[in-house]
């Protein structure tokens, strides 16, 4: 569990200083989804429980990716570029 840690600590500290480039910040968002889906097999490995846990959130994660990808597109289609600077947020 010591390695899950690890990358998901990475892969928030990439989240946080990566956010020129939506495609960026989704990439580390769906990192952060892998690890908690490894975990959550892990887990679910380990304790001998059901997988429909898993399947749950592999559900859940997907319809995540999907939207974010589909924000990303309308964006692009909108404002031309996909900096994050050019929506205004701060």
């Amino acid at each position: 569990m010591g390695n899950f840690m690890c990358m998901f600590l990475f892969s928030v500290i990439s989240l946080i200083f990566m956010r020129k480039h939506v495609l960026l910040v989704l990439i580390s968002l769906e990192f952060i989804v892998l690890i908690l889906l490894l975990t959550s097999v892990v887990f679910c490995m380990k304790f001998n429980y059901s997988f429909y846990i898993y399947v749950l959130f592999m559900t859940l994660f997907v319809c995540e990716g999907v939207l974010g990808l589909s924000l990303l597109v309308n964006m692009i289609r909108c404002h031309g570029n996909d900096y994050l600077n050019s929506m205004f947020l701060w």
